[in-house]
């Protein structure tokens, strides 16, 4: 399904079904500014940028550290071979769990670019259609209670199937027009065995509606929907 394309000091690991011919240009801003095809937005970790051309529509994504570790290195990671780099990882997993039949955005290609000992990455992926995150949803109006609990059941399918979202947040919890979910961003994810790791899971999306909600209490009644969903 992957191809790999060698760029100077790094490579281009890319979907040869969804991109016709991978070049270094791939990532470049600049070559699709020129198209008119860049769009871009800032938040969370990440520089997020959208590619829309005729064809596709793309999300591509820098990964940037968080917290205290921004300060001392912020878009750069050791390099512990190529296999091992976050882009690489993310891409490979999201062909698994797409494979799997859940609900991500499809990969369509990840790039890392060496230093001496460290390393720059990005990642490509498809943008959802008319897709908004949870985040914006709360924001904005109310999430009805038929959104929690579609929320906390397709939760329950990552969790049986095994995968642990290293971040689960707001952010990352994208709701279609007709109730469709899907999950975002799985930098550090894994598949594991059932564990301790699914209720961390679920306390720390707890945490982001607590600190992103305005409303303490639609949050609440939302997220016991949300669990009364997940734990059916």
């Amino acid at each position: 399904m992957f191809e790999r394309l060698a760029i100077d000091r790094g490579a281009i690991l890319f979907n040869a079904r969804r991109v016709d011919a991978a070049g270094s240009q791939l990532f470049d801003p600049a070559h699709w500014q020129a198209q008119g095809a860049l769009s871009e937005q800032s938040g969370g970790r990440g520089s997020i940028q959208f590619i829309d051309t005729e064809n596709d529509r793309w999300v591509m994504r820098r990964y940037l550290r968080g917290g205290m570790a921004a300060h001392v290195a912020r878009d750069s990671y050791l390099f512990l071979g190529e296999e091992r780099t976050r882009s690489f990882l993310e891409l490979r997993l999201l062909a698994t769990l797409r494979e799997r039949g859940l609900p991500v955005p499809a990969p369509i290609a990840a790039r890392y670019v060496r230093d001496l000992v460290t390393y720059r990455a990005e990642l490509i992926t498809e943008r959802l259609p008319g897709a908004r995150s949870l985040s914006e949803m709360l924001a904005s109006g109310h999430v009805d209670d038929a959104r929690w609990a579609a929320i906390g059941r397709c939760l329950r399918h990552f969790h049986d199937a095994g995968v642990q979202h290293a971040d689960l947040n707001a952010h990352n919890i994208m709701l279609g027009e007709n109730r469709e979910v899907w999950l975002l961003d799985f930098d550090r994810g894994r598949l594991r065995h059932p564990g301790s790791w699914r209720e961390r899971a679920l306390d720390r999306l707890a945490r982001s509606l607590a600190k992103i909600s305005e409303d303490a209490t639609e949050w609440r009644t939302g997220f016991a929907l949300l669990r009364l969903a997940h734990d059916a």
